[in-house]
C-alpha cells in the first residue's frame, strides 16, 4: 500500500491551518449563539470551560503556586476578558471578517512599534491603506456599524495588551500562564453577566453542549494545534501564516453566516495582510541580524 504520510515541512503549516479555521469556526458559532444569549453570558461561558478544558490537557494542578507571579497572570487575564468580550461585541454589529481586520491592528501596531528600518513606513502605509479601503462609503445598502468598528479597535488594543502582558515573566510555563488567565478573565465577566441576568437556561446540559463546543473551537483546540505547529516552524513562518486570519475569518463569515463583502474589503483584507507579512519579515531579519 502506499505511504501517504505528510512532511513535517507540510504537516505544521497544515496543523496551523486548522486551528485558524477552528477559532474563525468558532466566531461564526458564536454569533450564531448571540441569538439564545446575551454576548456577556456567551464569553464568560467560553472562558469558563475553556479554561476547564486547557486545565485538564495542562495538568494545572501540578503548578507550584507559590511561583505563580499573579502581577503578571492578572494583567494577562484582564487583557484577555477585554480582548474576547469586545471582540464578541464587535462581530455582533459587524461582518466577521471586517471586525477581524480592525482588530489586527492591535498585533500590528506591537510589532510596527518595534520596528526600526526604512521598509516599516511601508506597512505602516498599507495598514493604514487597508482600514480605509475596509470602509464601504456609499456603496453598500448598510454602513459600517461606528460602535462596532470601536468595539473592534478596542479587542485589538486588548489584543496588544494581551501580548505584552503574555511576555511579561509569569513564574510558569506559557501553557500554564494561558489557562490561568483564562480564569481570571472568567473572573471578571462571569460577576458581569450574573448581574445583567444570565438566562436560566445557561447551565442546563444543552446549552453547556453548545458552551463547550465553541470553548474547545475557540480555545482548547486552536491553542493545542498551535503548541504542536510551532515545533516545526520558525517565528517568521509562524507570523506570516498567522497574517492569513483576517482572509479565514471573512471565509467563515461567508459560508456558516452568508455575510458577504465588497470587492474593496477584500482588497483591505490583501492589503492589511501584506502588512502583517512584511512586517513579521522585517521584524526577523531584523532578529537575524
Amino acid at each position: 500500500m502506499p505511504n501517504f504520510r505528510i512532511a513535517p515541512a507540510v504537516q505544521a503549516p497544515l496543523i496551523l491551518l486548522i486551528a485558524m479555521i477552528s477559532m474563525q469556526s468558532s466566531g461564526s458559532f458564536a454569533k450564531i449563539l448571540f441569538e439564545q444569549f446575551p454576548i456577556v453570558t456567551v464569553s464568560a461561558m467560553r472562558l469558563l470551560l475553556g479554561a476547564l478544558v486547557l486545565a485538564l490537557i495542562f495538568k494545572i494542578w501540578q503548578i507550584n503556586c507559590q511561583q505563580v507571579k499573579w502581577k503578571a497572570i492578572i494583567s494577562y487575564g484582564v487583557a484577555l476578558a477585554g480582548m474576547n468580550l469586545l471582540f464578541y461585541l464587535a462581530i455582533h454589529r459587524l461582518p466577521l471578517g471586517i471586525a477581524v481586520s480592525f482588530e489586527f491592528i492591535g498585533p500590528l501596531s506591537v510589532a510596527l512599534f518595534h520596528a526600526r528600518q526604512k521598509f516599516d513606513f511601508i506597512w505602516v502605509g498599507l495598514a493604514i491603506l487597508g482600514l480605509i479601503l475596509l470602509f464601504p462609503f456609499n456603496q453598500a445598502i448598510e454602513p459600517l456599524d461606528p460602535i462596532g468598528i470601536l468595539f473592534a479597535l478596542g479587542a485589538g488594543s486588548c489584543w496588544a495588551l494581551y501580548i505584552v502582558a503574555g511576555q511579561k515573566p509569569s513564574g510558569v510555563s506559557g501553557n500554564h500562564t494561558v489557562c490561568l488567565g483564562m480564569f481570571v478573565g472568567m473572573c471578571i465577566l462571569m460577576p458581569i453577566a450574573l448581574c445583567l441576568r444570565m438566562p436560566a437556561h445557561t447551565f442546563e446540559p444543552i446549552s453547556l453542549m453548545y458552551f463547550l463546543g465553541l470553548a474547545v473551537l475557540a480555545s482548547a483546540l486552536p491553542f493545542t494545534l498551535e503548541m504542536i505547529a510551532l515545533r516545526n516552524l520558525t517565528a517568521l513562518s509562524f507570523g506570516t501564516l498567522m497574517s492569513l486570519e483576517p482572509a479565514i475569518a471573512a471565509l467563515s463569515g461567508f459560508v456558516f453566516l452568508g455575510e458577504s463583502l465588497l470587492w474593496t474589503q477584500w482588497l483591505a483584507l490583501a492589503t492589511i495582510i501584506s502588512a502583517s507579512i512584511g512586517c513579521t519579515v522585517t521584524m526577523q531579519k531584523r532578529k537575524a541580524r
